[in-house]
């Protein structure tokens, strides 16, 4: 089979696709020929080495990537038998190397979720680790029509997710991204008012748009000096949500540091939501992820939200990897053997 597979870390261009040997299902496994695996920005921190990332960095080789949908086409030894030609998808887990980036990968059949009628297999990738990522982070709210909500990464993978769910809850969305074609992705999906972020005047547009409303949320992907603008604009009670800081690198990037005085003077309320804050508030474990992964998953089968997906072919996985850190991709970025 092919495969993408890293064999030094550093830059993009290290990723290679080349063959290699199919992965063998063991016990209370699948295998899955893969139709679609999902890319995540964490990827790109193992690939480089960065000892500093949330995981601790893999052996070498490895075939990167933790997360496929596609057809299971043979099991392992116990293995129940009705899964085998089922359209699925997984989330393969946080232990790397995940093997994902391949024409074949393996994982527990108790990861699995059969893919709903009428969702795409990318469709389904999005939903499965981005999808729950946005589910978990909307548990940490109670929106109503009455909330002004800005989403600061709106063209991502997690916040076009978000600009879908806060007007499906009614409330007004303040949506912001870099550039003029990431702003029209954000309007399209519905945003009331879509922003670039880059632009210095965004603030004082936003205030003319509502009319002194102050907003209530700012759900923070990230972080820096639009974080900062973004939190300007909340109210007294308003909440700080941080699920990422995809500016980190850049001038005025890095994650947002708001002093607790200044927060206290203000009743804003500033808090991460992934990690073990995720895992507490809902059930903690596998058990809390999995009923997350199960609820977007019907979702977007029933139409609710649309997630956003940018396809690579698997052999361009550096490409995906380099329009990743360089924040040039919209949606969900999926790599298509």
């Amino acid at each position: 089979m092919h495969a993408v597979r890293l064999h030094a870390f550093g830059p993009a261009d290290n990723l290679t696709y080349e063959r290699t040997d199919a992965p063998v299902p063991g016990p209370g496994q699948v295998r899955i020929a893969v139709a679609a695996a999902g890319v995540h920005l964490v990827d790109t921190t193992l690939r480089s080495g960065d000892p500093n990332g949330p995981y601790a960095l893999p052996p070498l080789p490895a075939v990167p990537g933790r997360e496929v949908a596609g057809t299971v086409d043979a099991l392992g030894e116990g293995t129940d038998p009705r899964w085998l030609g089922r359209r699925v998808v997984a989330h393969l887990g946080a232990a790397v190397p995940g093997g994902g980036y391949a024409e074949l990968a393996v994982t527990d059949a108790d990861r699995l979720h059969e893919i709903p009628e009428g969702l795409h297999d990318d469709q389904a990738i999005a939903m499965i680790g981005t999808g729950r990522t946005a589910l978990g982070i909307l548990g940490f709210t109670d929106l109503t029509p009455d909330d002004v909500v800005i989403v600061t990464a709106a063209a991502g993978g997690v916040g076009s997710l978000l600009v879908q769910y806060a007007r499906n809850a009614g409330a007004t969305v303040i949506g912001l991204a870099g550039g003029p074609d990431k702003v029209r992705h954000v309007s399209a999906l519905g945003a009331d008012i879509a922003l670039d972020y880059n632009k210095s005047d965004w603030v004082e547009k936003a205030r003319t748009a509502l009319w002194g409303k102050d907003a209530t949320v700012v759900f923070d992907g990230v972080g820096g000096t639009a974080a900062r603008s973004a939190v300007s604009l909340l109210g007294r009670g308003g909440l700080h949500l941080v699920f990422g800081w995809s500016a980190q690198g850049i001038t005025g990037g890095g994650p947002l540091e708001l002093p607790p005085g200044w927060l206290a003077e203000r009743g804003i309320t500033s808090r991460g939501v992934l990690g073990p804050a995720m895992l507490e508030r809902f059930g903690g474990g596998q058990v809390g992820l999995r009923r997350l992964e199960e609820e977007s998953l019907a979702r977007a089968a029933a139409g609710a939200v649309v997630p956003a997906v940018q396809r690579f072919p698997l052999a361009e996985a550096a490409e995906a990897h380099r329009a990743l850190e360089t924040r040039g991709t919209v949606g969900k970025v999926v790599l298509i053997p």
